[in-house]
């Protein structure tokens, strides 16, 4: 038991001899620390204050560069604001004196302005005193005078005027003739065609005279059989070996001579067959008429046509206008459209193509209310797109308000085609209307004495009263005239209006 005292006496004598120890140890390692740890601060501190001392250093160095620098910046900037201030100053000294100068020339004009006023107000009294003596001495007041002076210049312009106008219009009248005469001599020497002359009845001939009593038939009813499926008049007259068809429609007019031609010489007539025949007759023609349209279009060099386009052309076959045939007419007037156009640098293509079918609204024109220009315009529009063609047959008698050269292309062709010697025909009652029309609207103007239609109708001499209407008043007449005429007579080609004034000085010996 003492022993394990003694033990453990020994170890607690020994722990603690141990942890002194380790204690000592310790502490003596704790102060070596802190003395390492203070010798290390006192030397960053060292350091540090040396740092300090050099960045105060820098920092002052610096500051001196920054002061410097703005100083200078600081001078300069005075010295810009002074040399601003300067020029400001010197810039208001000029425009104090130029306010000064102009407040000068204001008073100087306005010392002007009231010496003006004063002269012109004895100008106004020097002028109302010439004037009161000018209307004591003409006895005439200053709205008479200002009258007859207006009166006078007004007179004078309108001479002037007319003068110049008639200069004008005889120079470009010379050049134009020169230069339209060489257009269309060459247009008429290079076309060539034959003239026929149609109406409205057509004959045919019969083998024998006793035909026309089988064309008859029993009462009557073959003729009425034949008259009914045509449309046309069939009459029986005591011409020999020959009937004739008439009829207003040219095409009827052809179907109804085609089956009596075939009905003569097959020589069975009965009202079934005539029906029959007749339905033959309508086919044959239609062919007919599709064959004259595709054989004009290329005769003339026109393509493209549409086929109603050319079945309406080839039934101007079977149409006449003034005895002349209609579809010959618009083929001679393709190929001188053409030819004008060439000659007048324009594209003859159009121009042949709206002279081809400028009268097409002639082949439905008793069927369509209208003129046949505008009725053919219509249905050239229909089918054609191109304007230039359009124009040209709606404008070749000049009905619309505006005239392209299209319009003047056409119209001449169809004037050199219709108005040829021998082309066409006209009855004497329409002939003496025309001729009585245009004297009419001669003498509907004032100071006419008399008025004479000569050479067809194709001219009218006027003669006037010479004191009612002088030189320059005759030339005006005249284009009165013309233009009365243009608006309301229908004609072929040109009139010519001369107008004839005669001064006499009669006087008798005693």
């Amino acid at each position: 038991m003492q022993t394990l005292l003694l033990y453990l006496s020994s170890f607690v004598i020994g722990v603690v001899l141990g942890g002194a120890i380790v204690f000592f140890f310790r502490r003596m390692a704790v102060n070596r620390l802190l003395r390492v740890a203070q010798r290390r601060a006192s030397r960053i501190e060292l350091e540090a204050k040396e740092n300090a001392k050099n960045t105060n250093e820098q920092a002052r160095v610096e500051a001196e560069k920054i002061r410097a620098a703005a100083d200078n910046e600081y001078r300069e900037r005075r010295l810009e604001v002074q040399r601003q201030e300067n020029r400001l100053l010197s810039k208001t000294e000029n425009l104090e004196r130029k306010l000064e100068g102009v407040a000068q020339r204001e008073r100087q004009l306005q010392n002007k302005e009231k010496s003006l006023d004063t002269l012109r107000a004895q100008i106004e009294e020097a002028k109302n005193k010439q004037v009161k003596q000018l209307e004591i001495i003409s006895s005439m007041s200053t709205n008479d005078a200002k009258e007859v002076l207006l009166q006078r210049m007004e007179s004078e312009i309108k001479e002037e005027a007319a003068r110049r106008m008639r200069e004008w219009e005889v120079k470009l009248k010379e050049e134009a003739d020169i230069r339209a005469q060489d257009i269309l001599a060459q247009t008429i020497q290079r076309s060539a065609s034959d003239i026929v002359s149609e109406g409205t009845v057509v004959s045919v001939p019969l083998p024998s005279d006793e035909m026309k009593g089988r064309l008859i038939g029993r009462e009557g009813r073959n003729i009425r059989a034949l008259e009914q499926a045509t449309g046309v008049d069939l009459i029986v007259d005591d011409t020999p070996e020959a009937v004739t068809l008439s009829s207003f429609d040219p095409v009827r007019r052809e179907i109804a001579r085609v089956a009596l031609t075939k009905l003569i010489l097959d020589g069975r007539i009965h009202p079934a067959r005539i029906e029959e025949v007749v339905k033959k007759a309508e086919e044959e023609v239609e062919t007919e008429i599709q064959t004259a349209g595709e054989q004009a279009a290329y005769q003339v060099g026109v393509q493209g046509l549409r086929p109603e386009v050319i079945r309406l052309l080839g039934r101007l076959k079977y149409r006449t206008s003034y005895g002349q045939n209609v579809l010959q007419h618009s083929i001679e007037v393709a190929f001188m459209a053409g030819m004008i156009a060439a000659e007048l640098g324009a594209n003859s293509t159009l121009a042949k193509r709206a002279g081809l079918l400028h009268d097409i609204g002639k082949a439905i024109d008793r069927e369509v209310e209208g003129t046949h220009a505008s009725i053919g315009a219509d249905i050239v529009k229909q089918w054609d797109k191109s304007p230039e063609v359009v124009a040209g047959i709606s404008e070749h008698h000049m009905e619309t308000p505006n005239t392209s050269i299209w319009g003047f292309i056409v119209a001449a062709a169809d004037a050199i085609s219709s108005a040829r010697p021998g082309a066409r025909r006209e009855s004497l009652e329409n002939y003496l209307k025309r001729l009585k029309a245009l004297e009419d609207i001669a003498n509907g103007f004032k100071g006419v004495e008399k008025s004479f239609a000569i050479q067809a109708g194709r001219e009218i001499r006027i003669l006037v009263k010479p004191e009612e209407i002088d030189d320059l008043g005759a030339m005006r007449l005249a284009r009165d005239i013309v233009k009365k005429i243009e608006e309301g007579l229908e004609y072929p080609g040109q009139i010519r209006v001369t107008v004839l004034r005669e001064t006499r000085a009669v006087d008798y010996a005693k």
